[in-house]
This record gives structure tokens, C-alpha cells and sequence, in this order.
């Protein structure tokens, strides 16, 4: 077929008419003739979205291997829908480079000297990029969008409210997470059901996003009371975890808040307002945190262990450790060692200094680096820029229609921020209580349609 065969609509999209003409977009659609018959089908979205509810249960709940089953099961179903769908879906500039970043994964993979350990995780990072494309398709009805995130933040709840309960009646540590030579070194810090503080952190932080955004879209008072006794109690266990990282993560999040909200109300702000409202309200938390610290022993010495550099046991771990994972970087600069936490165990000891073992290089741009390269970063670094460009472009049509989905998009970004802030400087953003989190949160921005935008790659 040639291009003259196709409608104007496609010709003039370059997407829609590579997805037509190449091999694999031939694929899509294979079985659309089967579509319309059949009977699981009429039920997609439903079905979509229980998988990604059992994904969501399962994550704080269950060991790893289950919640890869589940979601290997939502990648086959997506792949069912992709080859049976009567309608072409959207592509993105956020697919592209997640396309793009994917295929990286990939070369470095085939070129990895532990080319068995890599294609595992290879395995892994695929099977979250089709959880992505799963929720991209189901978040596009924005019931199932309100539902699935009441349901997240019901877990988020559960999970929340049990750290809570620990703060109070005290509970062991399960690894030494406190400077021992600290006089925190005997203070209690939550891990509820994810068995690690700075886990638990890290998937507490897009709770806290969405409960901001469903206590504005929200109509009814039981969901407003739910929604703020969710963001109440979410903010109250990340305290509790004595996460630093989640702390900074908290922070990252409300700043993301604070510059949407002044966008988003701008005009009916007083010049004074407009002026001031960012400054009166940084100010206003600086003032709370020194006054925090002046009173609580436990604030005041973890922020000051923030700056003590390696008079801090946990930073001087880290610093090394980064400095060991610089020197396999010199090594394999460009496609790095290739995808996964395995080929990372079995190379890092080569130049590990003494006594500093690690899983993982405890950044997670540096680890993304050490495992794709410098074309890996690049691709996922085009991954947040491209998500944030469309997001903005969203809650600029969100806003000339007033409409309050919008603050969906803007939670989106704020979880993301807050979680890219905490993988700064630590890598459980890998584990899959929280990576399917952030893809989550991608899939949000990219379901949502851009309308008369320039240079917006849609096919709807």
C-alpha cells in the first residue's frame, strides 16, 4: 500500500503512518476482526483495571516474584488489546523516548559482559513499560482514573496507619539504619509492612500527591474527609520514617504544588499575592522547620546530618560508594554493563573499597548510567522532559477550560519530582512497590489528551 492510499489524517501524521507501513505497527490490529465478537473484550477496561488494582495491592503486601506475575499478566493482556484494537491509540513524544530508552536497554543488554543477568533485568524493566501502556489506556476514562486512585490511596492508608501504629508502640530495626556513634542510634524509625523506612518513604510520597489532588476534585464531604485524613496520616509516616531522602522528597513535592497552584489561581490573586505568595510560603515552612528542630532532637539532628558530609556514617557509605560506582563508569562509558541489580552485584566487587558492599549504586541516575551509558541517561533524562513538557501543556488547556482534572496531571508531577528528588540519592525507586508507582504516574500524564497545541505528536 502506498502512501496515497491513506487518508489526509494519516498522511499528515509521520507517527501514524510509520505505525501503518512499518513491520511491527502491522501487528497492531492483527486481530481486530475478533474484537467486535468477543465477549472478554467487551470487558477491557474493567479487566485492565483489576490488574492494575492487584498490582497495586500486591505491591506493599507480597514478595516480588508474585507481583511480577501480575505483572506479566497485564503485559499479555495489553498485548492482546494492542493486537485486537479497532481504533488507533495515541503515541507521544513520552512513548517515543520510553521507546527509545527501552531499545538502549537492549544494546546494552546484547553488549553486557554478563549478558544472562542483564536480559533479567531487561525482563523486568519491560514488564513495567507495559504496565505503563496498560494504564495509559485505562487512564483515559476518568472514572477508572478516580477509581484506581481511591483504591491506591485506601492501600496507601493501611500501609500509613500500621507505620503510624509502630511509631508508637516501638518496633526493632531490620538492618542498621542509624549511625551507631549517632544518639539517634537507638531511635525507632517505621517500616510498616515494606520492612525498610526509605522504602516506605518513597511509596508514601505519590499518596501524598494524589490525596492533594483528590481533595480538590472531590465533590462530596465523605471523599474530602477521606482524602484528608489519607494526606494527614501518609505525611505524619513519612515523618515517622526518619527518611531524609523521603523528607527532601516531601519538600520537592509541596514546591511542585506551590508553582501549580499559583499558575492554576493566578488571577484571582491580588497583585500583592502574586508577588508574594511563593516567598511568604517558603519563608513560613523554613520558620516551621527551625522551630521543629529547636524542639525535637530527632528533626534537628537529622537535617544537621544532611550537611555533616562524611561525618555522617550514612553519607560517608554513600560517597563511596559513589566513587567506586564513578570508577566502573570510566569503564564502560557509553552502553554501560547492561540493565538489572544482578549485573551490578557480580561487577561491583571489582572495585568496591573495603567494607563498603552495595546492592546498587544508591542513585538512581547514577545506576541508570552505570547500566545503559551515557546514551541511557540521555534517553531517560528525553523521558522526564518530554512527561513534564506535556504536563504543563495539559494543565494550560486544563486551565482555559477551568477544569479541576487537571490537579490529577499536576500530582502526577509532583510524585514524580518528589521520587526523582529521594532517587538522588538512593535507589529504591527499583524496587516495584515504587517503580510501578512512577510509571503510574507517567501513564496519568500521558492518557490525557493535548488539544490545539503545535507540535503535539498525538494520534487519537
Amino acid at each position: 500500500m502506498t502512501q496515497a492510499e491513506y487518508s489526509p489524517e494519516e498522511t499528515k501524521s509521520p507517527l501514524l503512518y510509520w505505525r501503518k507501513t512499518s513491520i511491527i505497527g502491522k501487528f497492531v490490529g492483527l486481530l481486530s476482526h475478533w474484537h467486535s465478537s468477543s465477549y472478554l473484550l467487551s470487558y477491557q477496561d474493567i479487566i485492565a483495571t483489576i490488574f492494575i488494582c492487584l498490582v497495586i495491592i500486591a505491591a506493599p503486601f507480597t514478595n516480588n516474584t508474585l507481583i511480577g506475575l501480575i505483572l506479566f499478566a497485564s503485559g499479555a493482556f495489553w498485548l492482546l488489546l494492542t493486537i485486537s484494537e479497532v481504533k488507533t491509540n495515541q503515541i507521544t513524544a513520552i512513548h517515543l523516548w520510553i521507546f527509545a530508552y527501552w531499545l538502549i536497554s537492549v544494546v546494552a543488554t546484547a553488549f553486557s559482559p554478563l549478558k544472562s543477568e542483564a536480559l533479567s533485568g531487561l525482563i523486568k524493566f519491560t514488564l513495567y513499560l507495559f504496565f505503563f501502556a496498560l494504564a495509559t489506556r485505562v487512564f483515559r476514562h476518568p472514572k477508572l482514573l478516580s477509581w484506581i486512585t481511591t483504591f491506591y490511596l485506601l492501600i496507601s492508608l493501611i500501609v500509613s496507619s500500621y507505620g503510624v501504629r509502630q511509631q508508637f508502640i516501638g518496633v526493632k530495626p531490620l538492618a542498621t539504619w542509624n549511625d551507631p556513634t549517632s544518639p539517634l542510634a537507638d531511635a525507632t524509625r517505621v517500616y510498616s509492612y515494606l520492612g525498610n523506612p526509605n522504602l516506605l518513604g518513597s511509596y508514601l510520597i505519590p499518596a501524598v500527591a494524589f490525596s492533594v489532588a483528590a481533595l480538590i476534585i472531590w465533590q462530596t464531604l465523605p471523599q474530602k474527609i477521606f482524602a484528608g485524613f489519607a494526606l494527614t496520616i501518609n505525611i505524619a509516616c513519612i515523618y515517622f520514617t526518619g527518611s531524609r531522602g523521603s523528607w527532601l522528597a516531601l519538600v520537592a513535592t509541596g514546591i511542585v504544588f506551590l508553582l501549580a497552584f499559583k499558575f492554576w489561581w493566578n488571577d484571582y490573586l491580588s497583585p500583592f499575592w502574586r508577588k508574594w505568595l511563593i516567598p511568604i510560603a517558603i519563608g513560613s515552612f523554613i520558620v516551621l522547620v527551625v522551630v521543629g528542630a529547636i524542639f525535637s532532637e530527632t528533626l534537628r539532628l537529622r537535617i544537621f546530618s544532611l550537611f555533616s558530609g562524611r561525618g555522617d556514617s550514612s553519607n560517608n557509605f554513600r560517597i563511596n560508594v559513589w566513587n567506586s560506582a564513578f570508577k566502573m563508569f570510566q569503564d564502560y562509558p557509553l552502553i554501560g554493563i547492561g540493565p538489572g541489580n544482578e549485573v551490578f552485584n557480580k561487577i561491583y566487587p571489582n572495585y568496591m573499597q573495603t567494607k563498603f558492599t552495595a546492592l546498587s549504586a544508591y542513585s538512581i541516575f547514577l545506576e541508570i548510567t552505570l547500566e545503559t551509558g551515557l546514551i541511557g541517561i540521555m534517553s531517560f533524562l528525553g523521558v522526564i522532559i518530554a512527561t513534564f513538557q506535556r504536563g504543563i501543556r495539559i494543565i494550560k488547556n486544563f486551565q482555559l477550560k477551568n477544569d479541576s482534572q487537571a490537579m490529577w496531571v499536576i500530582a502526577a508531577l509532583a510524585g514524580m519530582t518528589g521520587l526523582a528528588t529521594q532517587g538522588l540519592f538512593d535507589t529504591v525507586w527499583y524496587r516495584p512497590q515504587v517503580n510501578t508507582l512512577w510509571w503510574l504516574s507517567i501513564a496519568v500524564i500521558a492518557s490525557f489528551p493535548v488539544l490545539n497545541i503545535s507540535g503535539d505528536n498525538d494520534v487519537n
